[in-house]
């Protein structure tokens, strides 16, 4: 019986090569060949038969291949990429002694520290968390902040977002003039860090797994409800 054939950027995110997006920007790129010939968005191949190239590189498919989904807890100074041609420390040191190819999900920059959610599922994907200051030329959605300690030389504040962007919080800090000396992240929606020591890693349980799920699909459903009525409230002003 033939294998059926799908969609090659879902070969490649099964292959955890990079996620459904990424793999579309490579296929854009001209970057992945299909028994050598360049491939096209929208193609399919048969991911056992079929030769798939990315980027210079034979991929293949283990359709037993376990999955892995794990939190690491990301230590300063290491940035969040598999490999730095500048040499820099990167969190797949961290993770080398598992048997597959990890990709991160979502980002910490170098200097921050914290829960760091990894896989080899490129169809595993979470929702990104935001805030209320203009960033960007956009205002943030509002963050719940609660003060933590405060002293004379620093305050240590705790600062829960609903959509992420790149160094949102550090962009939020400084749009109200605070210096932020250390920044950590201790949970992802309902995926708490808890005490996992920096520089180690543990795979999420079952009950993690089902509370993202859950969690992406709130928050999915509140977005699209957000922006159905900006939408909505932009139709009436212009009827004025």
């Amino acid at each position: 019986m033939e294998n059926e054939k799908i969609r090659i950027q879902k070969i490649i995110a099964d292959a955890g090569i990079a996620s459904r997006r990424k793999a579309e920007e490579l296929i854009s790129r001209g970057a992945v060949t299909v028994n050598g010939k360049r491939a096209q968005l929208g193609d399919k191949a048969d991911p056992v038969k079929d030769k798939i190239n990315v980027a210079g590189r034979d991929i293949t498919i283990r359709q037993d291949a376990k999955k892995y989904y794990i939190m690491l807890h990301k230590p300063r100074g290491f940035i969040t990429t598999m490999s730095d041609e500048g040499g820099r420390k990167c969190v797949a040191e961290l993770v080398d002694d598992i048997p597959a190819r990890l990709f991160p999900v979502g980002r910490l920059d170098r200097e921050s520290e914290g829960l760091l959610l990894m896989t080899n599922d490129g169809a595993f994907a979470l929702t990104a968390l935001t805030t209320g200051v203009i960033i960007d030329g956009r205002r943030s959605m509002p963050a719940a902040i609660h003060v933590i300690k405060s002293e004379q030389d620093r305050t240590v504040l705790e600062i829960v977002l609903e959509e992420g962007r790149n160094r949102q919080i550090r962009k939020m800090c400084e749009a109200v003039g605070l210096e932020v000396a250390r920044l950590k992240r201790n949970a992802i929606g309902p995926v708490k860090l808890g005490m996992l020591q920096p520089g180690k890693w543990r795979e999420l349980t079952k009950e993690e797994m089902r509370s993202i799920k859950s969690y992406h699909k709130k928050l999915a459903a509140k977005n699209e409800h957000e922006q159905n009525f900006e939408k909505s409230r932009k139709r009436n002003s212009e009827r004025r």
